[in-house]
């Protein structure tokens, strides 16, 4: 397929979701809001990586961070509107995944 035959549109969201853990924090945020570290834990990710990403999210209009006044200063990070509407899609690739692919050590049970 030629890339002039691609929708622009297509082409931005496919450029946004094919960030390295991008994905994962989506599907993470599913579950509610979360804090930094639970994030962090929770994937394994780096805290500088998923600084960048969770700012990249948040300039897309796809994460929402919410700061709570408190001491110590309490935020968490949840999905918009604009995220949440990616659920059904993250759904469907969890259900490919499930059914198509294996993971390392999986031949190994099965055998």
């Amino acid at each position: 397929m030629n890339q002039s035959n691609l929708c622009p549109r297509f082409e931005k969201a496919m450029s946004i979701l094919s960030q390295r853990w991008t994905g994962l924090i989506i599907y993470q945020l599913l579950a509610g809001p979360q804090r930094f570290c639970t994030i962090e834990t929770s994937i394994m990710i780096s805290g500088r990586v998923l600084s960048e990403r969770l700012k990249d999210l948040e300039h897309e209009g796809i994460v929402k961070r919410e700061v709570f006044p408190e001491t110590p200063v309490r935020i968490e990070y949840s999905l918009t509107e604009k995220g949440r509407a990616l659920e059904p899609i993250l759904k469907e690739i969890e259900k490919w995944s499930q059914t198509w692919l294996e993971i390392e050590g999986d031949a190994a049970i099965q055998k």
